[in-house]
């Protein structure tokens, strides 16, 4: 049998860091959100994992207990901060959100248990129970796997009303991680790539894999998930980051065949869009606005119509949140 040395296993797995978006350049501090067009705040709530969607650290949620509310779950190397912008484009638009922070190197099943736990507590003080989860990447399989009827930390309350919505995620789990799921890999590397993986990614390692238990049985949605939006982008030939007109960092982090499950894509419940764009693209950073993300939710209703006499306004908002190329 071939040996091969532990420093070739671990530069065969460390591409699974592409199993996430690089963090991005850093950016000012996102610390404020106008809420001038929510309606009032009339409960104030402290809640594990929940925050504003700022970098502001203020861990306070000030909510309108009769009106729904968004649940934003970022990916990897993100932060609450980083959909501030998307929170503002809600905030214009009047809908009140939320942001769910967690460890991107814990594992998956446990954070989805830490969103079950948050999401029960926001709803007990909520008198309008409607609450759409909205995940991206990674957060779309942490969303996902909450929902499961087959998690064990299930969201309390039988009025609670769910929506589910994806965006990008790596349903059929990630194609850099095969290594870490291969029983000849295990056995080539005389056991050392299980480690490996985890010093990588964390916790999570054993899950991302296309044959974990975890991707393979994502198990049912729970009867109170009213509907699921699944958003997949291709992302081929996207690019994050140009340079003399060369692209330096590309935008292409998972293929459609990497966000595709046929044991979630067959729910009766899922409704699937695709979206040409970059992985970052679709979300939005300090340079490239979520038009076409916004264009969708708005199309399936997660966003309220922007209104005519109010369209000047809101391309304003965009350029100013995203920059000129949003417009």
């Amino acid at each position: 049998m071939t040996k091969i040395p532990a420093a070739a296993v671990a530069l065969a797995t460390l591409g699974l860091m592409t199993g996430c978006a690089t963090p991005p350049p850093a950016e000012p501090a996102l610390l404020t959100i106008d809420g001038s067009r929510l309606p009032p705040a009339n409960v104030s709530m402290v809640i594990a994992g929940l925050s504003q969607c700022t970098d502001s650290g203020d861990h306070t949620l000030k909510l309108n207990a009769q009106e729904p509310v968004t649940v934003l779950v970022h990916g990897c190397f993100s932060s609450a901060g980083r959909y501030r912008g998307m929170a503002q484009v809600l905030a214009f638009h009047g809908q009140q959100t939320a942001c769910f922070t967690y460890n991107d190197r814990d594992s998956l099943s446990a954070s989805a248990g830490q969103l079950d736990t948050a999401l029960t507590a926001l709803a007990r003080n909520m008198d309008n129970k409607h609450i759409t989860v909205l995940g991206h990447s990674q957060g779309a399989l942490i969303a996902r796997k909450a929902m499961s009827v087959s998690h064990p930390d299930a969201i309390d309350g039988k009025d609670v009303q769910l929506r589910l919505v994806t965006v990008s995620g790596p349903f059929g789990g990630i194609a850099a991680a095969r290594h870490c799921g291969s029983p000849l890999w295990k056995t080539l590397s005389l056991g050392l790539v299980g480690p490996i993986c985890q010093i990588v990614t964390g916790d999570k390692w054993s899950e991302i894999t296309a044959t974990s238990p975890f991707i393979r049985a994502p198990g049912a949605l729970d009867p109170r998930v009213t509907d699921f939006l699944k958003i997949m982008t291709d992302e081929s030939g996207s690019c994050r980051r140009m340079s003399n007109g060369a692209c330096v960092e590309s935008d292409a982090i998972f293929s459609l065949a990497e966000q595709r499950n046929p044991a979630v894509d067959s729910d009766p419940l899922v409704s699937i869009v695709e979206v040409k764009a970059g992985h970052v693209e679709i979300v939005g950073n300090n340079r490239t606005g979520p038009v076409k993300l916004i264009a969708v939710l708005q199309e399936r209703g997660v966003i309220k119509p922007t209104q005519p006499d109010r369209m000047e306004k809101f391309g304003q908002l965009l350029t100013r949140l995203f920059g000129e190329a949003s417009r």
